[in-house]
């Protein structure tokens, strides 16, 4: 990562590394903007023919901001795990955005209540006429996969996921927040020791959530790799959220000095490494389905090249990976924050067109098309609003940098060679 020197610049916990006052006026806006968009998007929902479109747009834009949380879920235990120093000034609000978990968690419920109470407007596999042996809806293979398709079983694994991240989540935020107070080094030491659990905790649950949340959208598809192509989503939005994120609070004048093009610099390589990342996957995902031509497999992929769709993944092709790739290369964009931050927000854009590509087809089955409309608009702007609100809510009167992280110096002193 390349050698240190003495740093310049001592932290203490002043206004420098707190949310300005005014910041408060935008969370409370938000939150109300938050809700009364959702209302909208529901209201939309309920006057159109076909209700699950609805279901399909709130779960595009849920996943959507789950996986940035989910990358930040991502990014703190594993650099903990890695002993890492470079990232302490940028940690604190990937802890933030950890946190975001929480509200997400009670958003969820509008996905998950329906699922209870016998609705099956997102998931096929819910409608008991096709696991009634002899009956006229019949299917075999959703009645294969019924004793783990089912709404009982899907609702406890929900709950295992949600529980796991959250309590990820708060313990290593407690924790560095409890640091904050006593400088106590032996925190960071069980944090080091805790986070090879986190990760595997991380995985597992990540991994099955996909399945369940995208993948069981069609029931009869099959694809070992999702997981990690769901994860690399994670990793490459959170790099993209975060460096907006530091952005907007350094032009309102926190942390300058302190974040460096140094650390811009690291993000960046993150955010190229994993665009990489998720076109290997992504390639790697539709060249073996494609290769083995197996009918169960290859619908998922025919479904996404008719009816328009076909333009949409041509569009993330470039849009998600080769532009992006080229773009994020150079060293000098990296080390330019106006830059990366352009960047970042191209490729923000970009996920939700990949979480969208995967959903949203779903949608009519068979001759559904393209229809990006006002009810995407409602839902993406109503879990927006919530998701910046709880953010600030849980970065108020909280010091934005870990300020008695022992490795604290070693980030302040990052020079990139």
């Amino acid at each position: 990562m390349g050698g240190h020197h003495k740093p310049t610049i001592t932290v203490t916990d002043d206004e420098s590394i707190r949310l300005n006052p005014a910041w408060q006026s935008v969370r409370v806006v938000s939150l109300a903007a938050g809700v009364m968009f959702l209302l909208l998007a529901m209201g939309l929902g309920l006057m159109q023919e076909d209700k699950s479109y609805f279901f399909h747009s709130f779960l595009t834009s849920f996943v959507y901001f789950l996986s940035i949380s989910l990358g930040a879920l991502f990014f703190v235990p594993i650099h903990f795990l890695a002993r890492a120093g470079w990232n302490v000034v940028v940690r604190r609000v990937a802890e933030l955005m950890m946190q975001n978990l929480i509200p997400l968690s009670m958003l969820f419920l509008v996905i998950l209540l329906p699922v209870l109470l016998g609705s099956y407007s997102l998931f096929d596999w819910n409608n008991p006429e096709l696991t009634v042996p002899g009956g006229e809806h019949y299917d075999q293979l959703i009645a294969h996969k019924s004793p783990y398709l089912n709404w009982g079983f899907f609702a406890i694994r929900a709950i295992v996921y949600f529980g796991a991240w959250i309590w990820i989540a708060r313990y290593f935020y407690t924790n560095s927040l409890k640091q904050d107070g006593t400088g106590d080094k032996q925190i960071t030491l069980n944090l080091q020791k805790n986070s090879s659990l986190a990760v595997i905790v991380f995985a597992l649950t990540v991994t099955f959530a996909s399945f369940d949340w995208l993948m069981s959208l069609d029931p009869h598809w099959f694809s070992t790799i999702f997981g990690v192509y769901f994860f690399a989503g994670c990793a490459v939005s959170f790099f993209a959220a975060i460096t907006i994120i530091l952005f907007l609070l350094q032009s309102d004048g926190k942390l300058v000095g302190i974040v460096t093009k140094e650390h811009y610099h690291d993000l960046g390589k993150y955010t190229f490494g994993f665009t990489l990342f998720w076109g290997y996957i992504a390639f790697s995902q539709y060249l073996l389905i494609w290769y083995a031509n197996i009918p169960e497999e290859t619908e998922w992929y025919l479904r996404r090249q008719e009816h328009g769709w076909a333009y949409v993944a041509i569009f993330l092709l470039f849009g998600q990976f080769f532009i992006p790739f080229f773009g994020v290369m150079s060293r000098h964009v990296r080390r330019n924050k106006y830059a990366l931050t352009g960047w970042a927000i191209f490729i923000l854009v970009m996920h939700y067109v990949d979480l969208y590509y995967i959903i949203m087809p779903q949608v009519g089955a068979a001759d559904g098309a393209p229809t990006f409309g006002l009810t995407d608009v409602c839902c993406l702007l109503g879990i927006g609003g919530v998701y910046i609100s709880s953010l600030i809510w849980f970065a108020t009167d909280k010091p934005l940098v870990p300020i008695k992280d022992p490795r604290l110096n070693e980030s302040l002193a990052l020079q990139n060679h």
